[in-house]
Protein backbone atom coordinates (compact mmCIF):
# COMPACT_ATOMS: atom_id res chain seq x y z
CA UNK A 1 0.00 0.00 0.00
CA UNK A 2 2.75 2.41 0.96
CA UNK A 3 4.58 1.58 -2.26
CA UNK A 4 1.49 2.43 -4.33
CA UNK A 5 0.98 5.66 -2.40
CA UNK A 6 4.59 6.63 -3.06
CA UNK A 7 4.20 5.79 -6.73
CA UNK A 8 1.12 7.99 -7.06
CA UNK A 9 2.83 10.78 -5.11
CA UNK A 10 5.77 10.69 -7.50
CA UNK A 11 3.40 10.65 -10.48
CA UNK A 12 1.57 13.68 -9.09
CA UNK A 13 4.78 15.63 -8.51
CA UNK A 14 6.09 14.68 -11.95
CA UNK A 15 2.74 15.82 -13.35
CA UNK A 16 3.23 19.24 -11.73
CA UNK A 17 6.68 19.34 -13.30
CA UNK A 18 5.09 18.77 -16.73
CA UNK A 19 2.56 21.50 -15.87
CA UNK A 20 5.32 24.03 -15.19
CA UNK A 21 7.08 23.02 -18.40
CA UNK A 22 3.91 23.46 -20.46
CA UNK A 23 3.09 26.74 -18.76
CA UNK A 24 6.56 28.27 -19.22
CA UNK A 25 6.58 27.27 -22.90
CA UNK A 26 3.10 28.62 -23.61
CA UNK A 27 2.29 31.77 -21.65
CA UNK A 28 4.55 34.22 -23.50
CA UNK A 29 3.29 33.25 -26.99
CA UNK A 30 -0.30 34.64 -26.88
CA UNK A 31 0.97 37.73 -25.03
CA UNK A 32 3.51 38.58 -27.73
CA UNK A 33 1.16 37.80 -30.63
CA UNK A 34 -1.67 39.78 -29.04
CA UNK A 35 0.65 42.76 -28.65
CA UNK A 36 1.80 42.46 -32.28
CA UNK A 37 -1.80 42.63 -33.52
CA UNK A 38 -2.77 45.42 -31.11
CA UNK A 39 -5.37 43.38 -29.22
CA UNK A 40 -6.93 44.70 -26.04
CA UNK A 41 -5.85 43.23 -22.70
CA UNK A 42 -9.07 41.27 -22.22
CA UNK A 43 -8.58 39.64 -25.65
CA UNK A 44 -4.98 38.71 -24.82
CA UNK A 45 -6.09 37.15 -21.53
CA UNK A 46 -8.74 35.16 -23.38
CA UNK A 47 -6.07 33.98 -25.83
CA UNK A 48 -3.88 32.85 -22.90
CA UNK A 49 -6.70 30.75 -21.48
CA UNK A 50 -7.56 29.26 -24.89
CA UNK A 51 -3.88 28.43 -25.33
CA UNK A 52 -3.78 26.57 -22.00
CA UNK A 53 -6.97 24.60 -22.72
CA UNK A 54 -6.17 23.71 -26.35
CA UNK A 55 -2.55 22.81 -25.53
CA UNK A 56 -3.67 20.46 -22.76
CA UNK A 57 -6.21 18.83 -25.07
CA UNK A 58 -3.59 18.61 -27.84
CA UNK A 59 -1.17 16.76 -25.54
CA UNK A 60 -3.88 14.30 -24.50
CA UNK A 61 -4.91 13.68 -28.11
CA UNK A 62 -1.33 12.95 -29.16
CA UNK A 63 -0.70 10.91 -26.00
CA UNK A 64 -3.70 8.63 -26.50
CA UNK A 65 -4.60 8.74 -30.21
CA UNK A 66 -1.57 10.20 -32.04
CA UNK A 67 2.04 9.12 -31.57
CA UNK A 68 1.14 7.96 -28.00
CA UNK A 69 4.38 9.25 -26.49
CA UNK A 70 5.02 11.66 -23.62
CA UNK A 71 5.89 14.57 -25.93
CA UNK A 72 4.41 18.03 -25.54
CA UNK A 73 2.25 19.23 -28.44
CA UNK A 74 2.56 23.00 -28.25
CA UNK A 75 2.40 26.21 -30.23
CA UNK A 76 5.21 25.98 -32.78
CA UNK A 77 8.22 28.26 -32.51
CA UNK A 78 8.52 28.35 -36.31
CA UNK A 79 4.89 29.44 -36.69
CA UNK A 80 5.33 31.96 -33.86
CA UNK A 81 8.31 33.63 -35.54
CA UNK A 82 6.66 33.84 -38.96
CA UNK A 83 3.40 35.27 -37.56
CA UNK A 84 5.29 37.94 -35.60
CA UNK A 85 7.36 38.77 -38.70
CA UNK A 86 4.26 39.17 -40.88
CA UNK A 87 2.58 41.39 -38.29
CA UNK A 88 5.73 43.53 -38.08
CA UNK A 89 5.89 44.01 -41.87
CA UNK A 90 2.24 45.09 -42.22
CA UNK A 91 3.19 48.75 -42.63
CA UNK A 92 5.86 48.03 -45.27
CA UNK A 93 3.30 45.97 -47.19
CA UNK A 94 0.82 48.87 -46.94
CA UNK A 95 -1.72 46.63 -45.23
CA UNK A 96 -3.64 47.08 -42.00
CA UNK A 97 -3.21 44.53 -39.21
CA UNK A 98 -6.75 43.16 -39.63
CA UNK A 99 -6.05 42.26 -43.27
CA UNK A 100 -2.73 40.66 -42.35
CA UNK A 101 -4.30 38.74 -39.46
CA UNK A 102 -7.24 37.59 -41.55
CA UNK A 103 -4.94 36.41 -44.35
CA UNK A 104 -2.79 34.53 -41.84
CA UNK A 105 -5.91 32.82 -40.51
CA UNK A 106 -6.91 31.71 -44.03
CA UNK A 107 -3.39 30.41 -44.70
CA UNK A 108 -3.41 28.52 -41.40
CA UNK A 109 -6.74 26.88 -42.29
CA UNK A 110 -5.44 25.78 -45.69
CA UNK A 111 -2.14 24.46 -44.33
CA UNK A 112 -3.96 22.56 -41.58
CA UNK A 113 -6.10 20.70 -44.10
CA UNK A 114 -3.04 20.01 -46.30
CA UNK A 115 -1.07 18.55 -43.39
CA UNK A 116 -4.01 16.31 -42.44
CA UNK A 117 -4.34 14.97 -45.99
CA UNK A 118 -0.60 14.60 -46.65
CA UNK A 119 -0.15 12.92 -43.27
CA UNK A 120 -2.77 10.29 -44.11
CA UNK A 121 -1.04 9.76 -47.48
CA UNK A 122 2.19 8.84 -45.70
CA UNK A 123 4.17 12.09 -45.92
CA UNK A 124 5.87 11.21 -42.64
CA UNK A 125 7.60 8.19 -44.12
CA UNK A 126 8.84 10.25 -47.08
CA UNK A 127 10.22 13.04 -44.91
CA UNK A 128 11.71 10.55 -42.45
CA UNK A 129 14.08 9.28 -45.16
CA UNK A 130 15.52 12.77 -45.62
CA UNK A 131 16.05 13.35 -41.91
CA UNK A 132 19.45 11.71 -41.73
CA UNK A 133 21.55 11.89 -38.54
CA UNK A 134 23.31 14.99 -39.95
CA UNK A 135 20.01 16.79 -40.62
CA UNK A 136 18.86 15.87 -37.12
CA UNK A 137 22.12 17.25 -35.67
CA UNK A 138 21.66 20.55 -37.49
CA UNK A 139 18.00 20.82 -36.48
CA UNK A 140 18.59 20.13 -32.79
CA UNK A 141 21.72 22.32 -32.61
CA UNK A 142 19.96 25.32 -34.17
CA UNK A 143 16.82 24.77 -32.09
CA UNK A 144 18.89 24.61 -28.90
CA UNK A 145 20.73 27.80 -29.84
CA UNK A 146 17.53 29.66 -30.70
CA UNK A 147 15.79 28.71 -27.47
CA UNK A 148 18.82 29.13 -25.19
CA UNK A 149 19.33 32.65 -26.56
CA UNK A 150 15.73 33.57 -25.72
CA UNK A 151 15.96 32.15 -22.21
CA UNK A 152 19.35 33.75 -21.53
CA UNK A 153 17.93 37.18 -22.32
CA UNK A 154 15.15 36.57 -19.81
CA UNK A 155 17.63 35.38 -17.18
CA UNK A 156 19.69 38.59 -17.31
CA UNK A 157 16.82 41.06 -17.64
CA UNK A 158 17.14 41.90 -21.34
CA UNK A 159 13.45 41.18 -21.97
CA UNK A 160 12.47 44.27 -19.99
CA UNK A 161 15.49 46.51 -20.56
CA UNK A 162 18.44 47.18 -22.84
CA UNK A 163 21.17 46.43 -20.27
CA UNK A 164 22.05 43.40 -18.15
CA UNK A 165 20.61 43.46 -14.62
CA UNK A 166 23.58 42.18 -12.57
CA UNK A 167 21.49 41.31 -9.52
CA UNK A 168 18.95 39.35 -11.56
CA UNK A 169 21.66 37.68 -13.65
CA UNK A 170 23.53 36.55 -10.52
CA UNK A 171 20.35 35.10 -9.04
CA UNK A 172 19.46 33.35 -12.30
CA UNK A 173 22.84 31.68 -12.71
CA UNK A 174 22.88 30.60 -9.07
CA UNK A 175 19.44 29.06 -9.57
CA UNK A 176 20.62 27.35 -12.78
CA UNK A 177 23.67 25.96 -10.95
CA UNK A 178 21.46 24.69 -8.12
CA UNK A 179 19.05 23.00 -10.55
CA UNK A 180 21.93 21.35 -12.40
CA UNK A 181 23.50 20.25 -9.10
CA UNK A 182 20.24 18.63 -7.99
CA UNK A 183 20.00 16.80 -11.32
CA UNK A 184 23.61 15.57 -11.29
CA UNK A 185 24.10 14.84 -7.58
CA UNK A 186 20.55 14.19 -6.43
CA UNK A 187 19.39 10.66 -5.75
CA UNK A 188 16.35 8.93 -7.25
CA UNK A 189 13.21 10.99 -7.41
CA UNK A 190 14.97 14.17 -6.21
CA UNK A 191 17.14 14.13 -9.32
CA UNK A 192 14.15 13.41 -11.57
CA UNK A 193 12.19 16.34 -10.12
CA UNK A 194 15.09 18.80 -10.41
CA UNK A 195 13.13 21.21 -12.62
CA UNK A 196 10.17 21.31 -10.24
CA UNK A 197 12.47 21.83 -7.24
CA UNK A 198 14.37 24.56 -9.08
CA UNK A 199 11.14 26.29 -10.12
CA UNK A 200 9.76 26.24 -6.56
CA UNK A 201 12.96 27.48 -4.90
CA UNK A 202 13.41 30.11 -7.60
CA UNK A 203 9.82 31.37 -7.28
CA UNK A 204 10.12 31.83 -3.51
CA UNK A 205 13.62 33.31 -3.79
CA UNK A 206 12.63 35.78 -6.52
CA UNK A 207 9.64 37.03 -4.50
CA UNK A 208 11.94 37.68 -1.52
CA UNK A 209 14.78 39.28 -3.49
CA UNK A 210 12.84 41.01 -6.28
CA UNK A 211 9.36 41.85 -4.99
CA UNK A 212 8.76 44.02 -8.05
CA UNK A 213 9.87 41.41 -10.59
CA UNK A 214 6.94 39.01 -10.13
CA UNK A 215 4.60 39.24 -13.07
CA UNK A 216 1.50 41.35 -12.58
CA UNK A 217 -1.60 39.34 -11.75
CA UNK A 218 -3.83 39.05 -14.80
CA UNK A 219 -7.55 39.59 -14.37
CA UNK A 220 -9.09 36.82 -16.40
CA UNK A 221 -12.40 36.99 -18.21
CA UNK A 222 -12.78 33.89 -20.38
CA UNK A 223 -14.70 34.19 -23.61
CA UNK A 224 -14.59 32.65 -27.07
CA UNK A 225 -13.63 34.96 -29.91
CA UNK A 226 -13.64 33.77 -33.51
CA UNK A 227 -10.88 35.13 -35.79
CA UNK A 228 -9.56 37.64 -33.22
CA UNK A 229 -6.63 38.66 -35.47
CA UNK A 230 -9.05 39.84 -38.17
CA UNK A 231 -11.87 38.52 -40.39
CA UNK A 232 -10.79 36.09 -43.15
CA UNK A 233 -8.96 37.92 -45.95
CA UNK A 234 -7.19 36.87 -49.14
CA UNK A 235 -3.89 38.71 -49.40
CA UNK A 236 -2.30 36.01 -51.51
CA UNK A 237 1.34 36.81 -50.72
CA UNK A 238 0.67 36.34 -47.02
CA UNK A 239 -1.53 33.29 -47.56
CA UNK A 240 1.20 31.62 -49.67
CA UNK A 241 3.91 32.37 -47.08
CA UNK A 242 1.74 30.92 -44.32
CA UNK A 243 0.92 27.75 -46.29
CA UNK A 244 4.63 27.19 -47.00
CA UNK A 245 5.33 27.70 -43.30
CA UNK A 246 2.72 25.06 -42.45
CA UNK A 247 4.33 22.54 -44.78
CA UNK A 248 7.83 23.27 -43.46
CA UNK A 249 6.53 23.03 -39.91
CA UNK A 250 6.02 19.31 -40.53
CA UNK A 251 9.79 19.01 -40.01
CA UNK A 252 9.06 19.50 -36.30
CA UNK A 253 6.99 16.32 -36.24
CA UNK A 254 9.57 14.25 -38.11
CA UNK A 255 12.55 15.57 -36.13
CA UNK A 256 10.81 15.15 -32.76
CA UNK A 257 9.57 11.62 -33.41
CA UNK A 258 12.95 10.55 -34.80
CA UNK A 259 14.70 12.09 -31.80
CA UNK A 260 12.31 10.31 -29.47
CA UNK A 261 13.40 6.92 -30.81
CA UNK A 262 16.68 7.20 -28.92
CA UNK A 263 14.96 8.18 -25.66
CA UNK A 264 12.11 5.63 -25.76
CA UNK A 265 14.38 3.00 -27.34
CA UNK A 266 11.94 1.98 -30.06
CA UNK A 267 11.38 2.96 -33.67
CA UNK A 268 8.44 5.18 -34.56
CA UNK A 269 5.97 3.35 -36.82
CA UNK A 270 4.30 4.69 -40.00
CA UNK A 271 0.96 4.58 -38.16
CA UNK A 272 2.31 6.85 -35.43
CA UNK A 273 3.47 9.35 -38.05
CA UNK A 274 0.09 9.31 -39.81
CA UNK A 275 -1.87 9.82 -36.60
CA UNK A 276 0.48 12.51 -35.35
CA UNK A 277 0.33 14.45 -38.63
CA UNK A 278 -3.46 14.19 -38.75
CA UNK A 279 -3.89 15.52 -35.21
CA UNK A 280 -1.36 18.32 -35.76
CA UNK A 281 -3.19 19.30 -38.96
CA UNK A 282 -6.56 19.30 -37.19
CA UNK A 283 -5.14 21.42 -34.35
CA UNK A 284 -3.66 23.82 -36.92
CA UNK A 285 -7.08 24.29 -38.50
CA UNK A 286 -8.64 24.99 -35.09
CA UNK A 287 -5.83 27.46 -34.35
CA UNK A 288 -6.71 29.49 -37.42
CA UNK A 289 -10.28 29.94 -36.20
CA UNK A 290 -9.39 30.67 -32.56
CA UNK A 291 -6.50 33.03 -33.22
CA UNK A 292 -3.79 30.77 -31.76
CA UNK A 293 -0.28 30.03 -32.99
CA UNK A 294 -0.56 26.59 -34.71
CA UNK A 295 0.77 23.42 -33.11
CA UNK A 296 3.57 20.89 -33.51
CA UNK A 297 5.29 18.27 -31.35
CA UNK A 298 7.96 20.03 -29.27
CA UNK A 299 11.49 18.82 -29.99
CA UNK A 300 12.38 20.59 -26.74
CA UNK A 301 10.43 17.83 -24.96
CA UNK A 302 13.46 15.63 -25.68
CA UNK A 303 15.62 17.84 -23.48
CA UNK A 304 12.97 17.85 -20.78
CA UNK A 305 12.74 14.05 -20.79
CA UNK A 306 16.52 13.72 -20.57
CA UNK A 307 16.66 16.24 -17.71
CA UNK A 308 14.01 14.43 -15.66
CA UNK A 309 14.55 10.83 -16.73
CA UNK A 310 10.79 10.25 -16.35
CA UNK A 311 9.48 8.82 -19.62
CA UNK A 312 6.19 7.31 -18.39
CA UNK A 313 2.98 8.64 -19.89
CA UNK A 314 1.03 8.94 -16.60
CA UNK A 315 2.78 12.13 -15.34
CA UNK A 316 2.42 13.64 -18.82
CA UNK A 317 -1.32 12.98 -18.72
CA UNK A 318 -1.59 14.47 -15.22
CA UNK A 319 0.25 17.60 -16.37
CA UNK A 320 -1.98 17.92 -19.45
CA UNK A 321 -5.19 17.63 -17.39
CA UNK A 322 -3.88 20.18 -14.88
CA UNK A 323 -3.05 22.54 -17.74
CA UNK A 324 -6.63 22.31 -19.03
CA UNK A 325 -7.94 23.04 -15.52
CA UNK A 326 -5.53 25.98 -15.33
CA UNK A 327 -7.17 27.48 -18.41
CA UNK A 328 -10.72 26.75 -17.25
CA UNK A 329 -10.34 28.27 -13.77
CA UNK A 330 -9.56 32.01 -14.02
CA UNK A 331 -8.11 32.41 -10.48
CA UNK A 332 -5.60 29.62 -11.17
CA UNK A 333 -4.54 31.25 -14.45
CA UNK A 334 -4.12 34.52 -12.57
CA UNK A 335 -2.02 32.87 -9.84
CA UNK A 336 0.38 31.06 -12.17
CA UNK A 337 0.77 34.16 -14.29
CA UNK A 338 2.67 35.70 -11.36
CA UNK A 339 5.68 33.36 -11.76
CA UNK A 340 8.72 35.64 -12.21
CA UNK A 341 9.84 35.52 -15.82
CA UNK A 342 13.49 35.17 -14.83
CA UNK A 343 12.70 31.96 -12.92
CA UNK A 344 10.77 30.37 -15.79
CA UNK A 345 13.53 31.28 -18.24
CA UNK A 346 16.23 29.87 -15.95
CA UNK A 347 14.52 26.50 -15.51
CA UNK A 348 13.88 26.19 -19.25
CA UNK A 349 17.50 27.18 -19.89
CA UNK A 350 18.63 24.19 -17.81
CA UNK A 351 16.09 21.82 -19.41
CA UNK A 352 17.04 22.73 -22.96
CA UNK A 353 20.78 22.30 -22.42
CA UNK A 354 20.05 18.61 -22.89
CA UNK A 355 19.13 19.27 -26.53
CA UNK A 356 22.86 19.65 -27.20
CA UNK A 357 23.34 16.09 -25.99
CA UNK A 358 20.58 14.91 -28.34
CA UNK A 359 22.27 16.73 -31.22
CA UNK A 360 25.68 15.18 -30.56
CA UNK A 361 24.21 11.68 -30.24
CA UNK A 362 23.24 11.87 -33.91
CA UNK A 363 26.81 12.27 -35.16
CA UNK A 364 28.56 9.86 -32.79
CA UNK A 365 30.97 7.68 -34.75
CA UNK A 366 30.85 9.94 -37.83
CA UNK A 367 34.16 10.18 -39.70
CA UNK A 368 34.92 13.85 -40.38
CA UNK A 369 36.40 13.74 -43.86
CA UNK A 370 36.15 16.86 -46.12
CA UNK A 371 32.77 15.86 -47.62
CA UNK A 372 31.27 15.18 -44.19
CA UNK A 373 32.54 18.46 -42.74
CA UNK A 374 30.77 20.42 -45.48
CA UNK A 375 27.54 18.48 -44.90
CA UNK A 376 27.65 19.34 -41.19
CA UNK A 377 29.35 22.73 -41.04
CA UNK A 378 27.68 24.59 -43.91
CA UNK A 379 24.03 24.29 -42.76
CA UNK A 380 24.86 24.56 -39.05
CA UNK A 381 27.06 27.66 -39.34
CA UNK A 382 24.79 29.25 -41.95
CA UNK A 383 21.82 28.92 -39.62
CA UNK A 384 23.78 30.24 -36.64
CA UNK A 385 25.04 33.19 -38.69
CA UNK A 386 21.56 34.17 -39.86
CA UNK A 387 20.36 34.05 -36.24
CA UNK A 388 22.88 36.77 -35.34
CA UNK A 389 21.69 39.15 -38.07
CA UNK A 390 19.10 41.85 -37.26
CA UNK A 391 15.79 41.51 -39.11
CA UNK A 392 16.28 44.92 -40.72
CA UNK A 393 19.07 43.65 -43.03
CA UNK A 394 16.54 41.53 -44.95
CA UNK A 395 14.36 44.55 -45.81
CA UNK A 396 15.83 44.76 -49.35
CA UNK A 397 14.61 41.27 -50.21
CA UNK A 398 11.13 40.53 -51.64
CA UNK A 399 8.49 40.68 -48.91
CA UNK A 400 7.24 37.25 -49.89
CA UNK A 401 10.45 35.47 -48.85
CA UNK A 402 11.59 37.73 -45.99
CA UNK A 403 10.01 35.53 -43.26
CA UNK A 404 11.75 32.51 -44.79
CA UNK A 405 15.29 33.79 -45.37
CA UNK A 406 15.46 35.67 -42.07
CA UNK A 407 14.74 32.51 -40.05
CA UNK A 408 18.07 30.88 -39.18
CA UNK A 409 16.48 27.64 -37.97
CA UNK A 410 14.47 27.21 -41.14
CA UNK A 411 17.31 28.12 -43.50
CA UNK A 412 19.66 25.79 -41.66
CA UNK A 413 17.23 22.87 -42.03
CA UNK A 414 16.68 23.60 -45.73
CA UNK A 415 20.44 23.88 -46.29
CA UNK A 416 21.00 20.56 -44.48
CA UNK A 417 18.34 18.85 -46.61
CA UNK A 418 19.87 20.34 -49.78
CA UNK A 419 23.37 19.17 -48.82
CA UNK A 420 22.06 15.66 -48.14
CA UNK A 421 20.33 15.65 -51.52
CA UNK A 422 23.55 16.73 -53.26
CA UNK A 423 25.51 14.10 -51.35
CA UNK A 424 22.97 11.40 -52.29
CA UNK A 425 23.03 12.37 -55.98
CA UNK A 426 26.83 12.40 -55.95
CA UNK A 427 26.95 8.97 -54.34
CA UNK A 428 24.51 7.55 -56.92
CA UNK A 429 26.50 8.99 -59.84
CA UNK A 430 29.71 7.55 -58.41
CA UNK A 431 28.10 4.12 -58.10
CA UNK A 432 26.87 4.21 -61.70
CA UNK A 433 30.17 5.41 -63.17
Amino acid sequence: MESNQLKWSVTGLAGFQWLFFMFANTVVIPISVGGAFGLEQVEIVSAIQRSFIVTGIACLLQGFAGHRLALMEGQSGLWWGVILSLAATASTLNLDLLTVGGSIAVGVLISGVLVMVLGLLGMGEVLKKWFTPIVMFVFLLLLANQLITIFLKGMVGLNTGDAIDLKMASFSFLLAALTIFIHVKGKGIVSSLNLLVGMTIGWVGAILLFPGEAAETIRTTPFLNWFPWGPPSLEWGIVLTVVITGLLNTTNTVATLKGAEDIFEKETTPTQYKRSFFITGALTTISGVLGLVPYAPYASSLGFLQSTGIKERAPFVVGSVLFIILGLVPPLSAFFSTIPHSVGNTVLFVAYLQLFRSALRNIEGLTFEPKTVYRVALPALLGLSIMTLPASVFATMPELIQPLVSNGLLMGILAALLMEMIYWIGARLQMNS
